[in-house]
């Protein structure tokens, strides 16, 4: 039998997501954790969380779900930095209504 290496990803915060995370609340915030713990593990891919899509007509690899539903409802967008050395960078993580997605490019 080979030995079988599973190579994680690094899932860092922009700069404006590392002080949007500190508002959330405590529940939106345990959410993100989980979530952030299956982009190390499995990728940038998760289409199990609600909402999940690959943001479309972007220069970069961007991805979003939401973190719960009703209202307010929190929206984490994430991008794929490199693939190859497999990088991701949380770029959002906020309410439904304060997210601009033209400022992702």
């Amino acid at each position: 039998m080979k030995n079988m290496q599973v190579v994680e990803w690094t899932v860092g915060f922009s700069t404006k997501a590392g002080r949007q995370i500190t508002k959330l609340p405590a529940n939106i915030n345990d959410r993100l954790a989980n979530l952030v713990r299956e982009l190390i593990v499995e990728g940038p891919v998760q289409p199990e969380w609600k909402n999940y899509s690959k943001l479309t007509g972007k220069k970069g690899e961007y991805y979003h779900c939401h973190l719960n539903a009703g209202r307010p409802t929190y929206v984490v967008v994430w991008q794929v930095l490199d693939r190859q050395v497999r990088v991701m960078e949380v770029r959002y993580a906020g309410t439904h209504e304060g997210i601009n997605y033209n400022s992702f490019k």
